[in-house]
């Protein structure tokens, strides 16, 4: 097992990577000091794999535990579904000495997050993360939020877990396109800040593809310590490094809005988000072209789509969608651009006309 310490004074804790945590997931909690009730929150894909489990660490602990279980799938990330989780959460009646468990993906650990940053003025909660993204990205750094139907994570708020919890057995059960997904984000890591880690995944991508555990321990323990140097030095997104996490991002996620939160998976959006800012950055920056190519194939590699075809109507909607993105300021879109791999710099302007040539390039317009 491994462990990733993400440093922020009082609100300080770990990332443990291992096998055999959700047994262990009691213990830990123990070890927090944290009140006797709880509440899983999980979804129907990942709650009949590793709910009991849980519970049955958490009572062996001491703890009394109880189940929310939401759909599977981005739309639960809605205020519809955190109004129903805030109504168990009063039907339980947790009090203030009470915690949460985000047991699933990002999906969860969003929405989980959200509901405790927020129930009774903020509860603590832990994650237990089951797949590859939440592992590697969304579990850690304490961004937590709702989607609307005008953007992605409109609705949030900054709520560090307590622990984060990332156990290798629950990739097992992970569904082959979910598991790619992950490593649109695995790839972004390398992109923004470290191209050792570039040069290992293009290296032994078939290995990761198995999900070899030694490989994917170091993989993911990388992946978290970059995000935990990035968060320790910027954790409220004031000075601008925050944001270089949002490489891919600001495409998209308007891509994400505009297909209704149904079409693509997140990573599935960022890997084509991703291509588009490698371009940019090679029209607009000092990236080269050698290495746009190299991104762009190793997530073609990967399984990830790395085209996009749209209509000029659809490609004007997602144009004025990345107006609504959280990160616009003054009105104008910015984008995070790489210099070079493993080097890459935010809040860059690019004008309409640019992003709409580099959509154009991606696979060619359709007529309609």
């Amino acid at each position: 097992m491994r462990s990733v310490p993400i440093s922020l004074g009082e609100r300080s804790y770990v990332v443990q990577v291992g096998s055999g945590l959700i047994a262990k997931l009691g213990d830990h909690c123990r070890r927090l000091k944290l009140g006797e009730r709880c509440v899983i929150v999980t979804d129907a894909n990942v709650g009949p794999h590793f709910a009991d489990a849980a519970a049955r660490s958490l009572k062996m602990s001491g703890f009394v535990p109880s189940l929310v279980t939401v759909p599977a799938g981005e739309s639960s990330k809605s205020l519809k579904i955190a109004g129903e989780c805030y109504d168990q959460f009063a039907m339980k009646r947790l009090e203030r000495k009470s915690f949460v468990i985000a047991l699933g993906g990002g999906v969860v650990g969003d929405l989980a997050g959200f509901v405790a940053a927020t129930y009774l003025r903020g509860l603590p909660f832990v994650q237990v993360a089951t797949t590859l993204l939440a592992q590697v990205d969304s579990s850690v750094g304490g961004k937590v939020g709702i989607n609307l139907k005008a953007g992605k994570n409109l609705v949030g708020a900054f709520h560090q877990p307590k622990t984060v919890l990332c156990d290798l057995d629950t990739l097992g059960t992970l569904p082959d396109r979910e598991f790619r997904s992950g490593l649109a984000e695995v790839i972004k890591y390398g992109v923004i800040r470290d191209p050792e880690l570039f040069k290992r995944v293009e290296k032994d991508l078939g290995k990761i593809l198995e999900r070899d555990p030694n490989v994917l321990t170091h993989i993911i323990s990388r992946c978290c310590a970059i995000k935990a140097e990035i968060v320790s030095e910027d954790e409220f997104e004031t000075k601008g490094l925050r944001a270089l996490l949002n490489f891919g991002h600001t495409i998209g996620h308007a891509l994400e809005a505009i297909s209704g939160y149904d079409e693509y998976l997140h990573g599935e959006a960022i890997s084509i988000g991703q291509v588009a800012a490698a371009r940019l950055s090679v029209k607009l920056s000092t990236l080269t072209e050698k290495d746009s190519i190299r991104i762009h194939d190793l997530l073609a590699r990967a399984g990830l789509p790395v085209e996009l075809k749209l209509t000029p109507k659809k490609r004007d909607h997602l144009v004025e969608a990345m107006k609504t993105d959280k990160k616009v300021s003054g009105g104008e879109v910015k984008f995070v651009l790489a210099e070079s791999l493993g080097k890459a710099i935010a809040g860059q302007r690019v004008s309409d006309s640019e992003v709409t040539g580099i959509l154009n390039t991606l696979a060619g317009t359709e007529a309609g």
